[in-house]
């Protein structure tokens, strides 16, 4: 993407005078989605869960990420509270003190993206890095992506996460449900694994039904709400809980209100920003990738001349090795031909040695006649 200085100001002047003159500029942030209603999701049942991590190592295998600085079958990593990260998109947390006395040990709490009805990520991406799926899931285009992390900051589950270890090309990280795989009709990579049926895939409006089920069946077993069906405007990840979802890390006060509507209502007190922001950062980061651009250029070129460089030098060293060689070679010669000839030479020496004492013992005899 290529673009002038001259460009850009006329954007910018564009959008300031839209906004002076009274006209709205809608920008991605306070675009209303009503999602997708018949989208799949996932059910997490905690007084299923027994903490054994098997989710965890069913994400990292089928994500392909980095190994765990201690293995998913050391469950002392439980001690202490968890959050997902760049490497981790799922992770499982454990909490001892909890109200209902009928559940017997520790409750367990999966912690990964919820996949909202209307995500805040993707109402606050002016990019519109992040996307809604029509199987549910929320996913992550990270070549339009600015590296704003406006996503982190809207998110009110705190999941999005930033690879600050990445110089040249960091992204933001978090779970996909395993888009890929379910996209072929495969299971999301956790679900697939959980070894007791603690989570469970289907269609969202299914999973509320079993969920609905399991209360009913058993109301001393579970707190009367599903956490997810309305939260934020619903997600696709659903919850069901034995105690109060504050006692195992869950906030009780998002509401219903999904982040879209809260956003479009912040920014229009705020005509300006809506109008500017937007292309303001656009501008900035089309001026980012022709600087990028360039600087690929000037890589390329320099590399270019290293190796004709390179090339140049390893000529002039082979012509040297050739020369040298040819000299040894024309030595060993000399030194063959050289012994070949003192060979030679020594049979006539011999022989000439050999013809000396005969003619010194004739002498006498030829006296005595």
């Amino acid at each position: 993407m290529s673009i002038t200085r001259r460009k850009f100001l006329s954007w910018l002047g564009a959008a300031t005078a839209g906004t002076t003159l009274g006209n709205t500029a809608n920008a991605a942030s306070n675009k209303h989605f009503s999602g997708y209603p018949n989208s799949m999701g996932v059910l997490f049942d905690n007084t299923r869960c027994i903490g054994c991590r098997k989710c965890e190592e069913g994400c990292n295998t089928v994500n392909e990420l980095p190994a765990p600085e201690r293995p998913f079958d050391d469950l002392s990593v439980l001690n202490t509270r968890r959050r997902t990260d760049a490497k981790t998109y799922t992770i499982v947390n454990r909490y001892d003190a909890v109200s209902n006395v009928k559940i017997k040990g520790p409750l367990y709490r999966k912690v990964q993206c919820n996949h909202c009805l209307e995500p805040a990520c993707a109402s606050a991406c002016f990019v519109r890095a992040f996307s809604k799926t029509k199987k549910g899931a929320v996913i992550y285009d990270a070549s339009v992506c600015v590296g704003c992390r406006y996503c982190m900051i809207a998110c009110p589950f705190e999941i999005p996460t930033y690879e600050y270890d990445s110089a040249f090309e960091p992204r933001v990280m978090k779970c996909t449900m395993c888009s890929p795989r379910i996209e072929k009709g495969l299971l999301p990579g956790c679900v697939e694994v959980c070894p007791t049926e603690a989570l469970t895939y289907g269609k969202r409006t299914n999973l509320l039904q079993v969920a609905r089920a399991r209360i009913s069946k058993f109301p001393d077993r579970y707190v009367n709400h599903i956490y997810g069906e309305n939260e934020m405007g619903g997600t696709s990840w659903l919850y069901l809980s034995a105690v109060p979802y504050k006692e195992v890390g869950m906030r009780e006060d998002l509401g219903v209100t999904p982040a879209p509507k809260l956003t479009a209502g912040a920014l229009s007190g705020v005509p300006i920003v809506v109008g500017i922001w937007p292309v303001l950062l656009t501008g900035i980061y089309a001026m980012s990738k022709r600087k990028e651009k360039i600087a690929n250029t000037e890589t390329k070129l320099a590399v270019a001349a290293a190796v004709e460089q390179a090339n140049t030098e390893a000529k002039a060293n082979l012509k040297s090795e050739i020369e040298a060689v040819n000299k040894m070679k024309q030595k060993e010669i000399d030194n063959a031909v050289k012994k070949a000839l003192e060979e030679a030479a020594k049979p006539k020496e011999e022989e000439d040695s050999d013809a000396q004492p005969e003619k010194a013992e004739k002498k006498p005899s030829e006296e005595g006649s």
